[in-house]
């Protein structure tokens, strides 16, 4: 994974991180607004509540993202060891057939120089 990937990624998660300290932050204010011996502010729950409910859904997404991002993530689909290994095995395999080649040539030279 390149790193500037990591970086974004990694910020995204921090950012994730902060809202939910906001949502925390949000749901302890509703707590104290209920708790208030003079009553509930409606309006003020209405708006904690839906401040609430987007930032839950924007960690949703982002934490969906990530997720998604994460196992699209292949360590080594850029590598190149199993195609260089292959190359080499080959590569002795045909120096492998040369010298029976070789062997054969100098088998039929010898047999027609005693011929």
């Amino acid at each position: 994974m390149d790193s500037q990937i990591q970086n974004t990624s990694l910020q995204r998660l921090q950012n994730v991180e902060k809202r939910i300290i906001t949502v925390l932050e949000l749901t302890g204010g509703v707590m104290e607004e209920l708790a208030n011996p003079s009553g509930p502010r409606k309006d003020l729950i209405n708006n904690h509540c839906s401040e609430f409910m987007q930032l839950i859904k924007d960690i949703q997404v982002t934490l969906r993202e990530e997720i998604k991002s994460a196992c699209e993530y292949r360590p080594f689909e850029k590598c190149d060891y199993v195609p260089r290994i292959s190359n080499e095995i080959c590569s002795q395999k045909l120096e492998c057939v040369i010298a029976q080649l070789d062997d054969m040539k100098q088998t039929a030279e010898d047999y027609h120089g005693t011929a």
